[in-house]
């Protein structure tokens, strides 16, 4: 039976062969491990030189040996890391070892994560950071999921918590005393903390969509009429042959994604089908979807003739450029993805459009997150408009801060009501 008690091991860096594996074990018999494997732990947080026997006594390999103590370490408990040489046969070896030892088993997925954010070590935005941290491929999606394990959301959701502590302290107080003189009258001071945190949550929900953007990636359409040259666009930004060109019309037929980074953000660029009329079902089909994923990407590049307008509405922040720059007398502000003129200075424009708007993004990253924030920010509308009709409904107001203190608390995957309670004692000293 899985215990969440067992000592765990695992292969923490990817599997095959490499220069260096790393094994990690976490759990109470750390010890015993290390005395079966190479005799006395190392100095806590120093790698040593060990030699690895197995249990009789044959030499398995020389690997390097870390030892973190209980509270010192990524999961919180013993940790054991064993440096040894990326070879398979050497891994198998050693896991083999480990798994005919008494008490130890292998980890299962995520579990020294989920035992450090059990233990403490990281709340549950930063294991939500630490994901996105693996599989960040560009730079805006490595700096953004290192704020969120770096623990910046937690930050502010605490910021925002204690004062909604004292806020709903100051409430409490008058209704657990309103037959005793309150020192002073609450009202402007819990006003006060309520408009500053909710200002804070609306300011940082209004900017989870682009930083979601960022982690899962920016989608840019490119759109125009059949044969404008769109495909052969896509294959310059993308620096290879993605889409199949040809002179003959109506050649892209369904949508066609090509991932790519741009300025460290992370784009996916869309080869839509031209759009015009046609009585072909095939290519209809084709170009209803292009419509439908030109309308609901992130930006549009519209491609379109020159002196010609193009035949769909054009959106704030739309990029329109002229097509076939090789052929054209005057060729500013327009592309050939043929040639590359233009393509240059059509990547720059994509990057500076995205950067602006990756500019309002904020710490939190997810869905989760800013139904989280929005379920706070509306109990604290709804205290708000309690407080302002007299101290007789101040249970309901108490009760609406609990609501938005239990929504900040599943930011990070906490649930504490003792605080409020000592935030009463202590405060008032009421207690006489």
């Amino acid at each position: 039976m899985v215990s969440d008690r067992d000592t765990i091991f695992a292969l923490a860096t990817a599997p095959g062969k490499a220069g260096v594996a790393v094994v990690r074990v976490s759990g109470s018999l750390v010890g015993q491990v290390g005395a079966a494997l190479f005799g006395d732990l190392p100095t806590p947080r120093y790698a040593a030189l060990r030699v690895l026997k197995d249990a009789q006594g044959r030499r398995l390999d020389q690997a390097l040996v870390l030892y973190f103590p209980e509270k010192n370490s990524f999961t919180g408990e013993e940790v054991l890391e064993l440096h040894l040489h990326g070879s398979v046969a050497v891994v198998n070896a050693i896991i083999r070892e480990l798994s005919d030892m008494t008490g130890l088993r292998l980890a299962e997925a995520g579990e020294f994560t989920r035992r450090a954010l059990e233990n403490g070590c990281l709340n549950l935005s930063q294991v939500e950071g630490l994901a996105d941290l693996i599989d960040a491929e560009t730079e805006a999606q490595r700096r953004q999921a290192f704020r969120v394990l770096s623990g910046d959301l937690g930050v502010l959701a605490d910021g925002w918590r204690t004062d909604l502590i004292r806020a709903a302290a100051l409430i409490e107080a008058t209704i657990d005393f309103a037959d005793e003189e309150v020192p002073v009258d609450v009202t402007p001071e819990v006003s006060q903390l309520l408009g500053n945190v909710k200002s804070q949550l609306d300011l940082e929900i209004s900017g989870v969509d682009t930083a979601e953007r960022i982690r899962t990636g920016f989608e840019v359409a490119i759109l125009g009429a059949p044969n404008v040259g769109k495909s052969t666009l896509l294959n310059a930004l993308a620096g290879r042959d993605a889409a199949i060109t040809s002179e003959y019309a109506g050649t892209t037929r369904d949508v066609i994604e090509v991932r790519m980074d741009l300025g460290g953000l992370p784009v996916t660029l869309l080869d839509t089908a031209g759009l015009r009329e046609t009585e072909d079902h095939i290519e209809s089909i084709g170009i209803e979807r292009a419509r439908s994923r030109a309308e609901a990407a992130d930006l549009r590049i519209l491609l379109i003739e020159a002196n010609q307008k193009p035949d769909f509405q054009i959106h704030k922040g739309d990029i329109v450029v002229a097509a076939k720059a090789d052929q054209l007398d005057n060729a500013s502000d327009a592309v050939s993805g043929k040639t590359g003129q233009g393509v240059a200075q059509l990547i720059d424009r994509i990057s500076q459009e995205l950067a602006e708007r990756s500019a309002q993004s904020g710490v939190a990253t997810r869905e989760r997150h800013r139904v989280a924030m929005l379920r706070a920010s509306e109990a604290l509308n709804a205290a708000n408009d309690v407080l302002q009709s007299g101290p007789e409904y101040y249970d309901i107001g108490a009760e609406e801060l609990r609501t938005a203190i239990r929504s900040l608390d599943s930011l990070v995957g906490r649930v504490d009501v003792e605080n409020l309670l000592d935030e009463i004692f202590s405060s008032f000293c009421i207690g006489k």
